[in-house]
């Protein structure tokens, strides 16, 4: 059996794009046994269903923004045993207690654009391209929501890890150590 410090019912893992959120979440989620919800990949779903490039976030909604956040913050506040990952995630759960924030990090882009070639199939211009419009687009849509451009300040986390200088194996044991996590026997 394993558990965590009785004082976290629940895990975000916030980052942006190619920085090893997912990752890290989909490997707590299985060490853990604890439900993963990705509201990034609802996102994806939705763009796709919508016609609207990743990259192009002005095109989208504002109330499907507010409304998939208002969605995080209710399951933070409701349920147990999450882990949430999304770009805003650390950000939407700043005043929930019990919540564990980790944002993850990679401190060279030439490593992030490496990940999006072999993720997504892309050259590295056009994901070069993708992420830096991406990350500006989305950051424009969301000051324009919420009045604000800490969604990463450092102050809202109580664990920053760079997968630059830590891979998925040690980014993962890292998390692990800091929340407190032990197997039982």
């Amino acid at each position: 059996m394993q558990s965590v410090s009785p004082k976290w019912r629940n895990i975000t893992v916030s980052g942006r794009a190619a920085n090893g959120a997912t990752t890290l979440s989909r490997l707590l989620a299985d060490k853990l046994g604890w439900k993963l919800i990705n509201p990034g990949e609802m996102y994806r779903d939705y763009a796709k269903k919508n016609n609207i490039p990743l990259e192009k976030t002005d095109l989208s909604e504002d109330t499907y923004h507010l409304d998939l956040d208002k969605f995080i913050i209710e399951k933070l506040r409701q349920e147990n045993h999450l882990i949430i990952e999304s770009w805003l995630s650390g950000f939407d759960a700043r005043e929930i207690p019990g919540v564990f924030k980790i944002f993850v990090t990679c401190s060279n882009d030439a490593v992030r654009v490496d990940r999006l070639v072999n993720r997504d199939n892309m050259t590295i211009d056009e994901a070069i391209k993708h992420m830096r419009t991406r990350e500006e687009e989305n950051l424009k849509k969301w000051e324009k929501l919420y009045h604000t451009r800490d969604f990463w300040d450092p102050k809202l986390y109580d664990l920053i890890i760079d997968t630059y200088k830590n891979g998925p194996t040690e980014t993962l044991e890292i998390a692990l150590n800091t929340i407190g996590f032990h197997s039982k026997k």
